[in-house]
């Protein structure tokens, strides 16, 4: 038995794990005591990591060789590696040439380690000639993104995980952390522990486990968090809570947001926001006047036409009080994916270079250009998440190249997706699991490694580098993905510019990521004294880390000086707006989306356990028990939802935690497993003008009861070599009912095939 120090490959916390193996089976998962992020916890999601690679369900469930679909609609053959590239090639090239470099459009992960990030940015940039490429870390932290860019001047989180024990008041916005974010939740409850005098205060539409643990809950109408920090901001001014001398010695443009929040009294903002004016006046004191204040939120802020409004009107709030740069103070963002800030790090979207470039800045271009031994890289900013498959779906992008992400469960405005997917000449899918949806519009399928096979970096929310490590060999024939880029690369740049074939003749991931390195230095979050050598002596590091340093930086700002021109933080004067899509007298509910507590995403990983449906494992949609028996329902009869972009049919599920006129379905529920495409058949492509993230958080629907003829629960007690391989035949009959739902229950086995209990 052997144990290998690795990193769980699910949230953003980036929980360090031990996996014991054989060197050929990964047996057992334990949290790593020795890393900082965790400290030994895994939440149900990672501790249960192991036996989602078991040799059951790798046969099962993961893409294990190169596959190509000679017509839609057919199933796809087995085919070697060489003949796989050189069709992607061939394919590629001639769209290139044919059609120009903006017909290919590259949407990639926030799941993939930052080496290979970094190659297919460099492929995309440096040899096509386009930034058409973009990642899902768009549908999760790009308004983070632009709200600190706009005003501390540079996408870095502040704060650290340690902050959590210096904090006096912790504010909790558009975050369930208790399901989202559990470790750092757990974290959180350890700090109260030691100071039972912190106070909690959480902002959100519904009373969720994090709201039940506050001191003061907030329950705000949808998209009204603009409104509530501009309400805030005013109290604290009338009170003479903001610290005049901070804002005069390191802010810029506070007299213009003052003038705008004059506008948000306490009677205005508590019927804006729903939230009365004693609890305004409450969370204006505790947040101003406590030593020391942390700002904790997710995606009920980012994920909004408004978001990056909604993120600087919090960074605001710290601004005016002088509550940042300090032990337990600062706006810290929470990252969803395990990777999606080391996509930043390497410039991996539609509108970034490397090392936090600004594609708009000349200058930057130009280094970038120098760096990679290129005469230029393109000015023009490449499409984004939503962009890109509209574009597709128009016939603009003719093909797209999509590597370990599954839009067609993710995405919003399903309809369109499909359309795109259906549309593209060609459609490459670089992909582990073979069960996702997207798996079954692809052309070409190649297999790629996945966690406990893979070596490289990533970088969680605190701005902390950690090593991923191989147990295993690749499983079947699947190679890593910045592998399988860089010998597609070299083979296209043989077609479309021989001179730049070898920008990507890369060894090991080790020299992508010196290069990946050298692009840092001089920057924001400069790395040039950082090593594997160093993260394997000494354990992960947070950057800043620059040559000659012996350690990174935990906190930042602590001098006052920001990352602009003149060094002065921003304020952003922008008023609140109303939503992207109102609720009217045809569509009067709002709609809100997020995660269950023992599933990730897509599901393509923790749904093949049965044991991870316990908690929660019926598809439904929650409403207020008054709400359901206005519309004639009762907790359990099927209801169907409908947008103005599709439907679905869902269980329904009487909920105190509600408010009035809101249902929560989570995101999860795609059309792997459920009928109709999944929830995000209904979600809005509106996106923030500022950020591009699309309005996940919110659409408005129309509820009815659903009167079926019939209905029929089956079950089935099957050996667990074979009842996903059956599940997936089962799966097309999902669009043949009106509902339809398949999921896996009970108790698989553990690694050494032993089969406890069963539970349904």
């Amino acid at each position: 038995m052997a144990e290998t120090r690795s990193t769980c490959p699910y949230c953003g916390v980036g929980c360090g794990v031990l996996i014991e193996h054989d060197g050929q089976q990964i047996i057992n998962v334990r949290g790593d005591p020795a890393h900082p992020a965790n400290l030994g916890r895994l939440c149900t999601k990672g501790s249960t990591l192991h036996l989602t690679a078991t040799p059951a369900l790798t046969r099962q469930t993961r893409l294990l060789q190169p596959m190509r679909r000679l017509h839609r609609g057919e199933a796809p053959m087995a085919v070697d590696w060489d003949s796989a590239l050189d069709h992607a090639a061939d394919r590629l090239a001639a769209i290139h040439a044919q059609h120009g470099p903006d017909a290919i459009g590259v949407y990639v992960s926030g799941q993939l380690l930052t080496e290979d990030y970094y190659v297919f940015n460099k492929l995309v940039k440096g040899l096509l000639g386009s930034n058409h490429i973009d990642t899902n870390s768009r549908l999760c932290m790009s308004s983070a993104v632009a709200g600190y860019k706009a005003t501390l001047g540079a996408d870095a989180p502040p704060c650290s995980y340690e902050d959590f024990a210096h904090a006096d008041t912790v504010f909790i916005s558009g975050s369930n952390a208790a399901w989202a974010h559990p470790i750092l939740f757990r974290r959180l409850e350890d700090a109260k522990r030691q100071r039972p005098g912190q106070r909690w205060i959480v902002v959100d539409p519904r009373r969720t486990e994090t709201a039940e643990a506050a001191d003061l809950h907030l329950a705000i109408r949808p998209g009204s968090d603009v409104a509530l920090c501009h309400g805030l901001l005013h109290l604290m001014l009338a009170e003479g809570q903001v610290r005049p001398d901070y804002i005069a010695a390191h802010t810029t443009g506070f007299e213009a947001l003052a003038a705008l929040v004059a506008d948000y009294p306490p009677a205005v903002t508590a019927r804006l926001t729903g939230v009365p004016e004693a609890q305004l006046r409450t969370a204006a004191r505790w947040f101003a006047e406590s030593p020391a204040t942390l700002s904790l939120y997710c995606q009920g802020l980012n994920q909004s036409s408004s978001g990056t409004a909604k993120n600087a009107a919090l960074i605001n709030l710290h601004l005016a009080t002088g509550q940042i740069g300090r032990p337990g103070a600062g706006p810290f963002s929470l990252t969803g994916q395990p990777n999606a800030m080391g996509g930043r790090e390497v410039g991996g979207l539609a509108n970034l270079l490397s090392a936090h470039r600004d594609l708009a800045n000349p200058a930057h271009r130009a280094e970038v250009a120098a760096l990679w031994g290129v005469p230029s890289v393109p000015a023009k900013p490449g499409r984004t998440a939503v962009e890109m498959f509209q574009a597709a779906a128009d016939g603009e992008v003719k093909a797209l190249w999509i590597a370990c992400t599954n839009p067609a469960q993710s995405l919003p405005d399903q309809a369109t997706v499909r359309r795109a997917l259906a549309r593209a000449e060609l459609v490459i899918v670089q992909e582990a699991f073979l069960t996702t949806a997207t798996a079954g519009f692809a052309d070409l399928l190649l297999p790629a490694t996945t966690w406990g096979e893979k070596d490289g970096t990533v970088t969680n929310s605190e701005r902390r580098i950690s090593r991923a490590r191989a147990a295993l060999p690749p499983a079947g024939e699947s190679r890593h993905d910045w592998d399988i880029a860089a010998d597609l690369a070299r083979r296209l740049a043989a077609r479309i510019a021989p001179e730049r074939i070898g920008l990507f003749d890369y060894r090991n991931q080790e020299q992508i990521w010196l290069e990946h390195r050298e692009s840092t230095r001089g920057r924001d979050l400069d790395i040039t004294g950082l090593s594997y050598a160093m993260l394997d002596e000494q354990g992960p590091q947070q950057w800043p880390l620059p040559e000659g340093q012996r350690q990174g930086r935990a906190r930042l700002y602590e001098d006052g000086r920001f990352a602009t021109p003149d060094g002065r933080a921003r304020f952003v004067a922008q008023p609140h707006q109303d939503l992207a899509e109102p609720v009217d007298a045809d569509f009067p509910f709002a709609l809100n989306t997020g995660r269950l507590r023992d599933q990730w995403h897509g599901m393509s990983r923790t749904g093949q356990l049965g044991r991870l449906f316990g908690h929660d494992g019926l598809p439904c949609a929650e409403l207020h028990p008054q709400d359901l028996a206005e519309l004639g329902l009762a907790d359990g009869e099927l209801l169907r939802l409908r947008s103005r972009r599709g439907q679905v049919v869902l269980s329904a599920r009487a909920s105190e935690r509600m408010q009035r006129g809101q249902v929560f379905v989570a995101m999860h529920w795609g059309g792997e497993v459920l009928g109709g495409g999944g929830i995000n058949a209904l979600t809005s492509p509106a996106f923030c003008p500022g950020s591009k993230q699309p309005e996940l958080k919110h659409a408005a629907v129309a509820i009815e009861p659903v009167d079926l003829p019939w209905r029929l629960t089956a079950m089935a007690w099957l050996p667990a070599e074979g009842a996903l391989a059956l599940r997936e035949q089962l799966r097309a009959a999902l669009t043949r009912f009106d509902y339809a739902c398949l999921l896996p229950f009970g108790r698989e086995p553990d690694a050494q095939g032993q089969i406890g209990r069963a539970h349904v």
